[in-house]
């Protein structure tokens, strides 16, 4: 058989079988509309039902503060344009950071056409968003902030915690008025990323609303969740049925709801020592290919990062082609998000590191999941340097 190593689990992983097994009898079986309301139909609803109480149980919360959607991108953009078309009246002030996901930045922007301000924020070499930074861009307008949990490229751990304590410090000095209904800014994070490996229960967090995926947790793609807490202000995005509270019209997907259940359920129970084994491969990939390639570095600080990424640059070389180069020997990675794969230009995480484009333009992302050996590390350790050695004598610009 052809070797195949997989290093690409931030794009998507796969399902596990545990998860299948139990959407299965939702494809053929349990089949009905779940807001039908005969016997059969309950069986749908019961189930639905069922997955949110189990991810409410996990973001220690309550479960009619769980709204299913189609995914993360659906989720953030059900936050950021439902909350800012309800808070506009009270300001048009929005936090955020340089490195977040495109299905974050680019609601921003529209939102920015409609005449709000947004601020940036910088994060640096290492990455990482300073809560101080947060605090010294909150003003009396400013009614969203929005910072992601764990980033898709570079698998750096942003403080929320911290940053949730100066959000509800600042809100403290606010003067609330009789005819105001909300104590703004509310506080979101996009835990895609961050859900197979961190704590994520919100209430430590202080955070308002939280985004979550199927597709990165060894669940079903097109299915996601967006956490909002009671008393948040949101207008929905979809009209239609009275589905998820009236906040997300349009039938439920029964099979990929029951199956986000019970994958979040698994990577949460595993989470710290799936975490341990997944941090020894990191640091055996990271330390050995710095000692053993010339030129390269690691993007993003080295400790507060995810313990299953690894993200790397070879100076002066272009990334698709230490891509394509790897595919050649099996080895699938990845030069950022997914979602920008058709892209050729480095992409708005790495240009926020302030690096030059001999660094950015050959950024490599590997990142590991369930099933990755110590075997497939030294794999890539042994045939890596000489890609890299190969490419850039060839390279006018290494």
């Amino acid at each position: 058989m052809e070797r195949f190593i997989y290093f690409d689990h931030a794009a998507a992983t796969p399902m596990d079988a545990r998860v299948f097994e139990v959407m299965e009898p939702y494809f053929m079986d349990a089949y009905a509309n779940p807001t039908s309301i005969y016997k059969f139909a309950q069986k749908s609803r019961s189930a639905i039902e069922r997955a949110r109480e189990k991810i409410a149980e996990f973001l220690q919360t309550e479960p009619r503060e769980i709204i299913f959607t189609s995914g993360g991108t659906e989720s953030n953009n059900l936050f950021i344009f439902g909350a800012a078309e309800v808070l506009q009246k009270y300001g048009r002030h929005i936090i955020t950071s340089q490195i977040e996901h495109d299905s974050v930045i680019e609601p921003l922007k529209r939102l920015e056409t409609k005449g709000f301000e947004v601020t940036y924020l910088d994060v640096g070499e290492d990455g990482l968003v300073k809560a101080q930074d947060v605090k010294k861009a909150l003003r009396d307008d400013t009614i969203l902030v929005t910072i992601m949990f764990a980033n898709n490229e570079i698998g750096t751990i942003q403080p929320i915690a911290e940053i949730g304590e100066v959000i509800a410090e600042f809100r403290k000095t606010k003067k609330v008025t009789s005819t105001e209904h909300h104590l703004y800014p509310y506080f979101h994070t996009d835990a895609c990323q961050a859900a197979p490996y961190l704590d994520i229960s919100v209430k430590p967090l202080g955070i308002d609303a939280m985004t979550l995926n199927g597709g990165k947790i060894y669940g079903p793609k097109g299915v996601g969740a967006l956490f909002i807490k009671t008393g948040t202000p949101i207008m929905p995005q979809l009209f239609g049925g009275g589905q998820e509270h009236r906040m997300r019209a349009g039938t439920e997907n029964v099979a990929g709801i029951v199956g986000f259940g019970r994958a979040l359920e698994l990577v949460q129970s595993a989470r710290v020592e799936e975490s341990q084994r997944l941090l020894v491969l990191r640091d055996r990939l990271i330390n050995g290919l710095l000692q053993a390639i010339p030129r390269s570095r690691v993007n993003g600080d080295l400790h507060k990062r995810l313990p299953n990424n690894v993200n790397v640059s070879f100076y002066g070389l272009e990334g698709e082609a230490i891509l394509l180069r790897l595919d050649m020997i099996g080895v699938a990675a990845s030069a950022g998000s997914a979602c920008a794969a058709s892209s050729l230009e480095p992409s708005h995480v790495m240009r926020a590191l302030g690096l030059s484009d001999q660094w950015t333009h050959s950024a490599t992302r590997f990142t590991m999941g369930h099933g990755n050996t110590h075997e497939e590390v030294d794999f890539v350790l042994k045939n890596l340097p000489g890609i890299i050695k190969e490419l850039r004598e060839v390279s006018p610009f290494a």
